[in-house]
């Protein structure tokens, strides 16, 4: 999603890493996000009623942290994150549940030096998304439906995503932006719901 989102930009792409915390006996139930840079998010409310552990929590965030650098090493090479200082940065996520792993790579936009923040994502549930407000400058989501179960029931195939695939769309990104003017940042676009 975020390779469409760049092309029809015609703006630089790169990817922010960041892993889900799930519930040891839940998976799919995020606790919290880590992100690069050492972000950590944790959502307070899912660990108290899940009655997680901090050692149940630092099994899950070891596994994790491990993953997030083996995916970034997988992802960049040996090439540097993108440099985001001063820049408008649209962090595109493919949709929103608790909005942990969306929160965290805000986050990681922001540290990065990110002058801007963008959430684009096309699907979201609707606290998740005025919780996001916090961290984006602006958050545009095409759908907040009412009863919102999960992410994947709002696509026809939500087929994850592999790394070979990741590497390569970054690979056929590499000159996006490459001959744009650099303009001076007067905020994003509107399209979609705005909802910051």
């Amino acid at each position: 999603m975020a390779f469409e989102v760049a092309r029809a930009l015609d703006t630089p792409l790169d990817v922010i890493v960041v892993r889900k915390l799930g519930v040891p006996f839940q998976p799919e139930i995020g606790f919290g996000a880590l992100g690069e840079g050492g972000v950590r998010v944790i959502n307070h409310d899912v660990v108290r009623r899940a009655d997680l552990t901090q050692a149940e929590m630092a099994v899950v965030e070891e596994r994790e942290r491990a993953e997030l650098v083996r995916r970034a090493r997988r992802f960049r090479g040996d090439r540097a994150p993108m440099d985001l200082a001063g820049r408008t940065v649209i962090v595109v996520d493919d949709g929103l549940a608790t909005g942990g792993t969306a929160r965290a790579a805000c986050q990681v936009a922001r540290a990065r030096g990110a002058s801007r923040v963008v959430l684009a994502v096309p699907v979201g549930a609707p606290d998740a998304v005025a919780g996001l407000c916090e961290v984006a400058d602006e958050v545009v989501c095409l759908q907040t439906p009412d009863y919102f179960h999960a992410i994947g029931a709002w696509y026809v195939d939500f087929t994850q995503t592999t790394d070979e695939q990741v590497v390569e769309l970054l690979r056929r990104a590499a000159s996006f932006g490459a001959d744009a003017p650099t303009w001076p940042d007067r905020g994003s676009p509107r399209c979609g719901r705005r909802l910051c």
